[in-house]
């Protein structure tokens, strides 16, 4: 997820631990809890993200694509990570020092504040296409959760318009007016279709509204409840689309090639959209000798937000033909599974991107991984190939599991890395 989201999830998380536990002894010692909690959780909420100071320990683009959300984002790294926060807390703040020394539930509260941060950034990070493989070195394999955008208007509205009506600085809540431009200028870019930015629009409304305080000047509790119920709400109806979406593209599959295999389907959801998916499904095509991949957009509604209705930001060039109003596919390719296999045999560096790549997309000169074919920054993942020998192998390359080592070798086959190339 964007650091946004990681952000005002965090700090709602924190604001709500806050409210739940006993006061403090004076109003200061209060005060000083809220802001240690909030600073902590949303600190830890962010954390993992320094990975990124790694990249360059390898080459681009295997540095991004192997170390973002690599060991940082793993449950055996998150207690490190947390005991240097914690470190650096009690080391840099001097205040918080001696509430910690003086106040239980105020440890308590610093406590629940690191180990919450870290949670729901780890969750947060499930939710898309792009996964994380939280159980490293137990097990490696990559998790995808396949249900939200990676960048979610939903979330910035539902956790942080309640933690700005919370502010005691009544100025803060300004921020709502710029927020509510941006969410304009994402609908008129064709990032949100017009229906999510009026249920955006009222959504946020609604929880600004909510969120007045009371006659006596403190903020409320409920509106900081509902702000998170709208987000979890939000996540469990991605959950039961996407298995619906994937049905619906699997079923679009078997039907044009009743013999292929269906391996996988990456789904994306446009954003704040729960009816328009872009889709990149692989398959064992018959015979078994080729894998295909195809991209499309897939719509649960035709009859109301037919596929040509989607948001356009994401489609590169016009609709197929034969788009309808339920499915458009918009690439194919088939590659022999000999020309993958020889690819990973002869080339260390091939193979250490396939520990990243998903959707591998093979052209004459590169390999690209499909899901990011249509990101409006350009493809990240692509992969210039080179003839054998021409490269070796690069030391400390991370060992996740390898997404398509289904394609890589047949039941008894070995998959081990290949040895470098003189």
């Amino acid at each position: 997820m964007d650091n946004l989201s990681h952000s005002v999830a965090s700090l709602l998380a924190g604001e709500i631990m806050h409210r739940s536990l006993a006061p403090e002894a004076d109003e200061n010692s209060q005060g000083l809890r809220r802001r240690l909690m909030l600073a902590t959780c949303a600190l830890a909420g962010n954390f993992p993200d320094l990975d990124l100071l790694l990249t360059p320990l390898l080459p681009a683009p295997l540095g991004y694509l192997l170390h973002h959300r690599g060991h940082t984002h793993t449950l055996l790294y998150a207690l490190p990570q947390m005991l240097l926060l914690a470190a650096l807390t009690w080391a840099l703040w001097p205040n918080a020092r001696r509430l910690l020394r003086s106040s239980a539930t105020a440890r308590i509260g610093f406590l629940l504040a690191l180990v919450a941060g870290f949670a729901l950034h780890l969750l947060m990070d499930y939710l898309n296409s792009y996964g994380l493989h939280p159980f490293h070195p137990v097990d490696s394999r990559w998790l995808y959760g396949d249900m939200v955008f990676i960048l979610e208007p939903v979330f910035w509205l539902a956790f942080g318009v309640p933690m700005i009506m919370s502010a005691r600085r009544t100025a803060m809540r300004w921020l709502l007016l710029p927020a509510a431009l941006a969410l304009i200028y994402l609908g008129w870019r064709g990032f949100l279709a017009w229906q999510s930015l009026a249920v955006l629009l009222a959504m946020g409304a609604a929880l600004a509204l909510a969120g007045a305080r009371n006659h006596d000047g403190r903020p409320r509790l409920a509106p900081l409840l509902a702000g998170a119920a709208f987000g979890l709400a939000f996540v469990a109806v991605q959950a039961a689309m996407s298995t619906q979406a994937r049905q619906v593209v699997a079923g679009y599959l078997q039907a044009a090639d009743p013999q292929a295999v269906l391996l996988d389907a990456a789904m994306s959801p446009y954003p704040s959209n729960p009816v328009c998916w872009n889709f990149v499904a692989i398959e064992r095509a018959a015979g078994r000798r080729d894998f295909r991949v195809s991209r499309g957009i897939v719509s649960l509604a035709p009859a109301s937000l037919p596929v040509p209705a989607c948001p356009p930001a994401f489609v590169e060039g016009a609709l197929p033909a034969d788009a309808t109003a339920a499915i458009a596919l918009l690439a194919r390719q088939e590659t022999p599974l000999a020309r993958l296999r020889e690819l990973a045999r002869r080339d260390c560096y091939f193979h250490d991107w396939l520990r990243f790549a998903r959707m591998p997309w093979l052209e004459r000169d590169s390999a690209s991984d499909a899901r990011y074919a249509s990101s409006p920054r350009g493809n990240f993942s692509t992969l210039m190939l080179v003839e054998p020998g021409e490269r070796g192998c690069e030391r400390g390359v991370p060992q996740w599991g390898l997404p398509r080592a289904d394609l890589l070798k047949e039941p008894a086959a070995d998959d081990a890395r290949p040895s470098p190339q003189n």
